[in-house]
């Protein structure tokens, strides 16, 4: 896959991610935040399975889903994703300013929806602010996602125990919300979309106009072109 169907498929994931997000933010808003039909199984199943074992692991896995850890998984995406060490500082600031600004980009949806968090009394750790789109989902998707393109792109022929380490990883961070009580499951999915959506928009932006980013894997990419050579049967009979 060359540069240009890179950045056309990061534009098609990008709009596929915002139209679902689209439709399940109105579904949300139309229902005055009320839990949806995918919300209460989920929740109620948490509630009624919280060894302290398993409540002590998944505080654990949660906490790895703010704060500076994010940010130093998406400066280490942005260092293996360029090849060239003079654009690998570029990189890491591009992951960076991605994670950050769909960080805020996700605050602003969240304020604007105003949808509540689940019942305090099924809480199981500590949460504060508007509950659509959650947060810990949001950028525990967001940086699995940068690491996991920048593994496809540094090795796409390897690494696949590392990718699927990295969105397992991800997928918890979001599901640790609802088994701890403090999100509704749809607040998670539309989390996720955002994460995808955001992704597609800052895959494609860098396709476009840093072309010093490179967005070929690396086994595919172009090599240096070589001087054709001269290889005219040469004539026998021929005298000079």
């Amino acid at each position: 896959m060359n540069r240009g169907e890179t950045t056309g498929l990061a534009g098609s994931v990008a709009l596929g991610a915002w139209a679902a997000l689209g439709v399940l933010t109105m579904v949300v808003v139309g229902g005055a935040g009320a839990p949806l039909w995918l919300d209460d199984g989920p929740l109620g199943w948490s509630v009624g399975h919280r060894p302290d074992v398993m409540r002590t692991f998944a505080r654990g896995v949660t906490d790895t889903g703010t704060g500076a850890i994010p940010y130093v998984l998406a400066a280490l995406a942005g260092f293996l994703v360029a090849r060239a060490v003079r654009n690998r500082l570029l990189a890491a600031v591009f992951c960076l300013v991605c994670l950050g600004v769909g960080q805020a980009l996700r605050y602003g949806v969240m304020e604007l929806v105003h949808r509540s968090r689940p019942p305090r009394g099924d809480w199981a750790a500590h949460a504060s602010g508007w509950a659509f789109p959650s947060g810990h989902a949001t950028t525990g998707a967001l940086t699995a996602g940068l690491l996991m393109i920048a593994l496809t792109l540094r090795a796409p022929r390897g690494a696949t125990s590392f990718r699927v380490v990295i969105g397992c990883w991800g997928l918890l961070v979001g599901l640790t919300r609802v088994y701890l009580g403090v999100h509704w499951f749809t607040d998670v999915l539309g989390g996720w979309l955002f994460a995808v959506g955001w992704l597609g928009v800052c895959l494609y932006a860098a396709g476009r106009w840093l072309p010093a980013l490179s967005l070929t894997p690396a086994d595919t990419a172009p090599t240096a072109e070589r001087a054709p050579e001269d290889h005219a049967p040469q004539n026998p009979d021929r005298r000079g």
